[in-house]
């Protein structure tokens, strides 16, 4: 066993975590883990090859791949930060003696020659801290969902490594030699990595990776310092924000509901989905999360991508997601090759709710374009071309509004009218009516908001059970569903109506374990839920704070804000008893709950300074 595989350094390396950073510029995302290695990052795009995936599958032995790893001789511990407001993540790694690197890892990201500069292309930069360390570089990427290791050419200072329609260039001051043989070194002055496209820099490598290293960091503070948020939990919204600015897909707009595929969300229970795709329904939650810290320029992204696909859909039916190009057909297949995350597969590429008929969908599409008709700082606020497309949509909320489908949670053997799928289609019939009365169209506001009041009263009517006091989560069922309490957040009912009162009390008695809380009470096609289903609960808080119980969701808010990784990200679940993070990472949902949660509960300025 050598010093880098040391007894303490095995010990302190736990199985696959959550406990990550993320580093991204808008193009791609790469995760980095407390001991400074990359475990997964997906090229050239969120949702393509992931040419680093040990995350998901931890490599065997010597021989494994899909890493990207610098290696402290006698590591013993690590603590990891981000340079505040900023998306640059330091790792810094100690030895038994006493000595320490620190790792920067960036994408860059910065304005250059009037645009924005992005390139598929991560930063590494390492230095000695303290003593004489020595370290060790081991680069190992991988093609073709690790099937196919890369062939290299060398150069004066690069390594390229040639993949099936994918080649990295590694251009570095490291010595060539120990990267390409994994040699130990002793670590003297600071060294630059840069993995990206098989392009010759324009510069030094030491001059450039410093370079786009401050123009990222000041990037990422002036666009941090520009976020309109309250005054408590500061710290955490940032972050939050910029976590979900760096799941958009600036090319097209999309943006994504994660970064991973099938990490399970509860152990062992093979609820393991593909979410490096764009579902209507989140990226909705994400606009007006931002919109609301006036962050309105990924909205803007957003809206190009969305006029897509209602134009695309041409007033028929739309899909729940699409891939971030634009794509169609997401087929759903397993990668039988890999172990899964800790060994809980499967691994699935592709997701088959792209065949779902999710009707809620309509609603999150003129929720997430509405802002854009009322908001005078849009450079091109949207109008009456932008109406008529909307309108589309809103004909076919009117015809599925009653209709059964799959629901938000993608029930797969299971249709049934859903209630939060009815909301949805009022949300979209009442937006209409508003903007058309923005637009000073008479006619066409009377036409919407007089569907959106038939609607309101149908819902009302169906969606209550006397059993249970409460609404449920179909029309004329029982069974009770978080989800309802996304009436009051989109404005459907005054939270303090007796009946929705009625409907949070039932939902804390059987759906909450203390400040957690599950999506819904019945089985579905894998059993019952285990795990807390982190947006519900930040649902909870907002319902909590605007009946007027805001000590209590204040109290909750601050539990779930525990549960976040010691970089203040979240994943899509937590278990209740345990607290460890499952699910997809870092999911968007999760981080828009962080900032709708200190939004809705924060003291205002004038009473804290």
């Amino acid at each position: 066993m050598s010093s880098f595989e040391s007894p303490a350094t095995a010990a302190s390396r736990p199985a696959a975590s959550l406990n990550v950073g993320v580093i991204g510029n808008c193009t791609y995302s790469a995760l980095i883990d407390a001991h400074g290695r990359i475990v997964w990052c997906c090229l050239p795009r969120f949702d393509g090859d992931p040419v680093f995936h040990s995350l998901l599958h931890e490599p065997a032995g010597d021989d494994g791949a899909g890493f990207f790893a610098i290696e402290l001789e006698n590591m013993v511990r690590s603590e990891q930060w981000y340079e505040p407001n900023t998306a640059v993540l330091h790792t810094r790694l100690h030895d038994d003696r006493g000595q320490s690197v620190e790792i920067t890892d960036f994408a860059p990201r910065f304005i250059e020659r009037g645009r924005t500069f992005r390139p598929m292309m991560m930063v590494r930069r390492v230095r000695p801290v303290s003593g004489a360390p020595r370290i060790r570089i081991r680069l190992r990427p991988a093609f073709e969902y690790g099937q196919q290791r890369p062939r290299l050419t060398l150069g004066s200072h690069h390594v390229t490594y040639h993949g099936p329609g994918l080649s990295l260039r590694l251009n570095t001051d490291a010595p060539q030699t120990y990267v390409l043989n994994e040699t130990p070194f002793v670590l003297h002055t600071p060294l630059s990595l840069l993995l990206g496209p098989d392009e010759t820099l324009g510069s030094a490598i030491h001059d450039t990776a410093r370079d786009f290293e401050m123009r990222t960091r000041d990037y990422w503070r002036t666009w941090s310092k520009r976020l309109g948020i309250q005054a408590e939990w500061q710290e955490a919204v940032i972050r939050a924000a910029i976590t979900l600015k760096m799941s958009l897909f600036e090319d097209t707009g999309a943006i994504i509901a994660a970064m991973t595929t099938s990490i399970p969300e509860a152990p062992h229970t093979q609820r393991n989905w593909d979410y490096r795709y764009c579902w209507l329904r989140d990226a909705f939650f994400v606009v007006r999360a931002l919109n609301s810290l006036s962050e309105v320029g990924t909205m803007e992204d957003y809206l190009r991508w969305l006029t897509n696909v209602v134009s695309q859909a041409d007033g028929g039916h739309v899909q729940p997601l699409y891939g971030i190009g634009l794509e169609k057909e997401l087929t759903e297949r397993i990668v039988p090759h890999w172990s899964g995350y800790r060994g809980m597969g499967p691994v699935r590429v592709g997701n088959q709710a792209c065949e779902h008929f999710q009707h809620d969908v309509y609603g999150n599409i003129v929720l997430g374009a509405a802002q854009a008709f009322h908001d005078k700082r849009l450079l091109r606020p949207a109008g009456r071309a932008e109406f008529e497309a909307l309108q589309l949509v809103g004909e076919q909320a009117l015809r599925v509004f009653d209709q059964p489908d799959a629901g938000m949670w993608e029930l797969r053997t299971r249709a049934r009218v859903h209630t939060s799928s009815a909301l949805m289609s009022w949300a979209a019939a009442d937006r209409l009516g508003k903007i058309a009365q923005a637009l000073r169209l008479p006619e066409r506001a009377a036409y919407w908001s007089g569907h959106a009041e038939r609607m309101r009263e149908h819902i009302l009517r169906e969606a209550w059970s006397e059993e249970r006091k409460a609404f449920a989560e179909s029309f004329g069922g029982r069974d009770l569903d978080a989800s309802v309490l996304l009436m009051a957040e989109v404005g459907f009912i005054d939270p303090r109506d007796p009946r929705f009162v009625a409907t949070v009390d039932a939902l804390e008695t059987h759906l909450c374990d203390g400040p957690y809380m599950r999506r819904y009470e019945a089985p579905d096609d894998f059993g019952k839920p285990e795990t807390s289903f982190n947006i519900c609960a930040f649902w909870r808080i907002d319902a909590l704070a605007r009946i007027g119980r805001k000590g209590q969701a204040r109290e909750i808010f601050e539990t779930l804000l525990a549960t976040r990784n010691p970089l203040g990200l979240l994943s899509e679940d937590t278990h209740p008893v345990t607290g460890e993070m499952w699910g997809n990472f870092p999911q968007t949902y999760s981080m828009v709950g962080i900032i709708n949660g200190a939004t809705r509960l924060s003291q205002p300025w004038d009473t804290l300074i």
